[in-house]
């Protein structure tokens, strides 16, 4: 599948999943498409194993969680955060390291304060390892935060300018 891209998402310093100078995190890029899902690309490497060569269960459930959640920030901007409810996760194949993995994420329901939505972590291949879906409270980001968090903690993303992003394909590079 071939999604077009409108926008990245910010990054930030320090967060497990998208900070540039956390050295264990995911140092993830999202991006968003024109059909409102937002897709996240990230290597994960042998420090986040469980077996040998395959992906921990929890990391899989961390970077679904974190794009889920992230997908409410197409309606609502760069300030809105999804804070989790309730996920629920789906194992279906191993998740193998050191290889550039995507995630993709949309909102299935729209209900005020609580947003649900659903995501996927997909193998270069095309296979659909881990599904989830999840409900999340909208939450301004200075409900959650003491203080200004933009420019030193929450930024403009390093990634590519992307015009699409194929998933299924292991040479859309």
């Amino acid at each position: 599948m071939k999604f077009d891209i409108v926008n990245r998402q910010n990054i930030s310093k320090n967060c497990f999943v998208c900070g540039i100078e956390n050295d264990l995190g995911l140092k993830t890029k999202f991006y968003e498409t024109s059909s409102d899902e937002v897709i996240g690309i990230f290597t994960p490497n042998e420090k986040l194993q469980s077996y040998p060569n395959v992906l921990h269960g929890g990391i899989s459930a961390t970077i679904l969680d974190e794009t889920i959640g992230r997908a409410m920030m197409i309606k609502d901007g760069k300030d809105s955060f999804g804070v989790t409810v309730e996920l629920t996760m789906r194992y279906r194949k191993p998740v193998p390291l050191n290889v550039e993995l995507k995630v993709i994420a949309k909102i299935t329901n729209d209900r005020g304060k609580l947003v649900e939505g659903i995501g996927k972590l997909i193998l270069p291949n095309g296979d659909v390892a881990v599904t989830a879906k999840g409900k999340y409270m909208r939450k301004n980001i200075k409900d959650i935060v003491d203080g200004e968090i933009q420019g030193e903690e929450w930024m403009e993303s390093d990634a590519k300018d992307l015009k699409t992003i194929k998933i299924g394909d292991e040479n859309d590079k």
